[in-house]
Parts: structure tokens; sequence; C-alpha cells
């Protein structure tokens, strides 16, 4: 998938460096409570590297030992950014609960998911957008 509209340059290791030199807590839409889906590797990997995970999920009540919540709006905590594994449809309504907090700095849709309508919404909100990237690949690449 190819994306067209200017994000982030995914390239470009000092962009992405930053974000995740700034990003604290990191709410996971879709993260699955099931070990062998990508969500919960990323989620789990980014656990391990120091970040706080957030995990929305419209069912179970602990991911990988921190409360599930079922939407973004109910999180009671500050999200510096948001990691999205959905289906691209759901990036326009999930940008809409975004832009309802004045917390979120980031947003991030993984590695197969493009919505070019929704990043630049995001962006002309002044959030960074990552599309079409897994930010578990991304953080080892500019992280080591």
């Amino acid at each position: 998938m190819e994306c067209p509209m200017p994000t982030i340059n995914t390239n470009d290791a000092n962009e992405i460096k930053k974000i995740f030199e700034e990003v604290k807590t990191i709410a996971i839409i879709g993260l699955s409570p099931n070990e062998t889906k990508d969500s919960n590797m990323v989620g789990k990997y980014l656990q391990s590297v120091g970040y706080k995970i957030i995990p929305i999920y419209p069912k179970d009540d602990f991911i990988l030992g921190e409360k599930v919540y079922r939407s973004l709006s109910e999180v009671p905590e500050r999200v510096d950014m948001v990691d999205m594994f959905r289906k691209p449809a759901i990036s326009d309504s999930l940008l809409d609960e975004v832009l309802k907090r004045d917390d979120v700095k980031v947003f991030w849709l993984q590695l197969g998911i493009v919505n070019n309508e929704a990043c630049q919404r995001a962006k002309e909100a002044g959030l960074k957008v990552v599309q079409n990237r897994c930010s578990k690949v991304e953080h080892q690449r500019v992280m080591g």
C-alpha cells in the first residue's frame, strides 16, 4: 500500500526517534488478548521497553496486566499516542475521539492501515501522523 498523503517522513529516523523519545503512554486500539496476534506482540514489546500501554478492546478486563477500556473516551489518564490495529474505516471515528482530547500528540496507523483523509485531518489538527508502519519495527529501527 502506498501512502501519497504527506505524513511524517517515515524513512527519517530522526522524526520517528523524536516521537518515541517524547511519548510515554500509548493507547493501543484493538489490542488483542491473544498472544499470537500482532497487536499483542507489539503491545508487549512496547511495554517491555518502558511505555505505559492502555488497551482499548471490546472485551476482557485486563490485557498485558493493564486495565482494558472499551473506547478511548473512557480513558481517564493522559495518552500521548494512539496506535490503531483496526480496519482503515474506523480511523475516522477514532480520530473524532482523539480530537476531543487535548493530550494525544501522535496518531499512528499500523502496518497495512491507510486512511489518507483521516490522516490529513489529524495533521491539520496539529498531530504527528504515521500510517502504514509498525510501531514495534520502527522503534527497533530507530532506538536500537
